[in-house]
């Protein structure tokens, strides 16, 4: 019965991990925002390490309306190691008021995780987006590269919420795909 105890803690705390879907404290998210213009393709710049997209280059994630309110999510990418593009399909709810960029996407069944832009170009060009914790840092254009001025102000803005920005992947993108 104790090691029933003790399965039953862990797998509370794994699922309230994998579930939390707030943005970290004291990082703000874009309001007023906009879906329908964050709708298409955006190709990832730079992202802080984590499992599910380890050794990817070229990513992309693709946003289109889902009939019951919600975003498709396609996140796609070239596994180096194995020499292989992988693609995975997930679904985004707001988490309040649509006008609020703060969003909960599941990729695994019932688990969902935070989706929080925090930055935004009025145009939509470029975002900076994080997850539930600063574990988890993207940053976003519509192009497969970002001038180094915006690129720069971005990762300012990242360590100034206290992202370990040091850290940040920088994504290889082909120019065509």
């Amino acid at each position: 019965m104790r090691l029933w105890s003790k399965l039953c803690v862990i797998f509370s705390a794994l699922l309230s991990v994998a579930c939390s879907v707030t943005p970290p404290k004291d990082v703000r998210v874009v309001t007023p925002f906009d879906s329908k213009s964050y709708l298409g393709t955006w190709y990832e710049i730079a992202r802080l390490d984590h499992r599910f997209e380890r050794g990817l280059q070229q990513v992309t994630a693709n946003y289109s309306p889902r009939a019951d309110g919600g975003l498709k999510v396609i996140n796609r990418g070239f596994n180096v190691q194995k020499q292989q593009w992988q693609e995975s399909e997930g679904k985004a709810y707001f988490i309040g008021s649509p006008q609020v960029a703060a969003l909960k996407v599941s990729f695994f069944g019932p688990f969902y995780g935070g989706y929080n832009v925090i930055e935004l170009d009025a145009e939509y060009r470029y975002a900076l987006v994080c997850g539930p914790n600063r574990d988890y840092l993207w940053i976003l254009s519509r192009t497969p590269t970002l001038d180094a001025t915006t690129r720069d102000r971005l990762v300012q803005t990242a360590r100034s919420y206290g992202f370990a920005t040091d850290k940040l992947i920088w994504v290889q993108q082909a120019t065509t795909q």
